[in-house]
């Protein structure tokens, strides 16, 4: 029996996933601070002190994934009428360089260390709490890492591939320590050097990931994929190209593509058709899509020679990927056609000049319209 309940939108379980998952390593890492600092400061451990600042600077990264989760939420308004999904990203770009404001700053407290030792106290009591942290913190970022992988959110992600480097220079803080009680060698500010330099790369690739997406990244070739699948199994499409999706969030795009429908069908049978499958990848993908329509006459009896022609054409040249919008205007006389190149064509000059001497020969006395183009995802 239905219980009229309407299913839950995906975006808000996503937000609630991403609330969960922060509130978590936020408490996490607070309380593993919290022992480490004591400890380490107890002891004089440089090592153990930054492993403390850096667990209290991941609790940080979690509180801001959790308020940068909740304004992305916001709705949309007259300013933003697409929402506030990019504010993710924006998050991600302050976490990126505050993992880098931290690592900068162990740094130099670990070149202080070096230049101006000073005597550690070295127990089993530190070294058992670093190990069962460790462990705690491994726990705890695979987990953030696989939800932030799952519900595509950046700064899940860095947080969690942070944490793993935090657990992996903690078997190094151990090694250290143990070193320290056999011999009496301390390389504890040294260590500290290495967890500076490691935490230093994270920032780097997190800002650089955070960068490449607010610059627009063609990064979203599986979704565009699952869209041309989609669209170009529609009834009355014959072929879709020349699609583009702009990013407005993890789970919010607006989009554009052309599809080839045979010219003999009405406005009113394409209206139908396209407007059911806009909803559909609307409701299912989250794209706004938008279709521009090209009008193809596949029965015309000088297409078929055309089609072989520029087919072998696009064969005998490295650069061209494809072609379409093919259209021939017998009235105007007009040839219309669109060829796909990749971003290593440096002449189109050249290619055009190629491509219309090829087609005097095949379509004599037709004027020609071509459109050079790359793929944009």
């Amino acid at each position: 029996m239905a219980t009229g309940r309407r299913p839950q939108d995906p975006r808000q379980r996503r937000h609630q996933i991403i609330t969960r998952t922060s509130l978590l390593g936020i408490v996490v890492n607070l309380a593993i601070a919290a022992v480490k600092i004591a400890i380490g400061t107890a002891s004089a451990s440089l090592a153990v002190i930054s492993e403390g600042i850096n667990n209290a600077s991941d609790a940080g990264s979690s509180a801001l994934t959790l308020a940068g989760t909740k304004l992305s939420a916001m709705p949309p308004d007259e300013k933003h009428p697409f929402g506030y999904g990019r504010v993710e990203y924006l998050n991600s770009l302050v976490i990126a360089l505050l993992i880098l404001y931290t690592g900068i700053s162990m740094l130099k407290e670990s070149i202080d260390g070096i230049l101006h030792p000073q005597a550690s106290e070295v127990s089993w009591l530190m070294i058992g709490v670093v190990a069962v942290s460790a462990v705690a913190k491994l726990v705890l970022s695979e987990h953030m890492a696989r939800v932030g992988r799952k519900v595509e959110s950046g700064a899940l992600e860095a947080v969690g591939l942070e944490g793993r480097n935090d657990s992996l220079l903690s078997v190094v803080t151990i090694a250290v320590a143990l070193l320290y009680m056999a011999t009496g060698v301390s390389l504890d500010a040294w260590a500290g050097v290495l967890f500076s330099a490691v935490i230093i790369k994270s920032g780097l690739e997190t800002l650089r990931d955070t960068v490449s997406e607010l610059l627009g990244e063609s990064g979203k070739k599986e979704l565009a994929a699952k869209l041309y699948r989609e669209i170009r199994s529609t009834p009355i499409v014959l072929n879709a190209a020349d699609m583009m999706l702009h990013n407005y969030g993890p789970d919010a795009y607006s989009g554009s593509v052309n599809v080839e429908i045979d010219h003999s069908k009405t406005i009113a049978e394409a209206y139908e058709v396209l407007h059911e499958l806009q909803l559909r990848i609307m409701h299912e993908h989250h794209v706004t899509m938008v279709f521009g329509i090209y009008a193809v006459d596949n029965e015309h009896p000088a297409l078929k020679p055309l089609r072989r022609a520029i087919g072998a054409f696009v064969k005998a040249h490295e650069h061209v990927i494809s072609f379409h919008a093919l259209y021939l205007d017998p009235k105007e006389r007009r040839l219309y056609c669109d060829l796909v190149v990749d971003y290593d064509l440096h002449d189109r000059e050249a290619l055009e000049a190629e491509f219309r001497t090829a087609m005097a020969d095949v379509c004599p006395g037709n004027d020609i319209e071509l459109t050079i183009e790359t793929e944009y995802v």
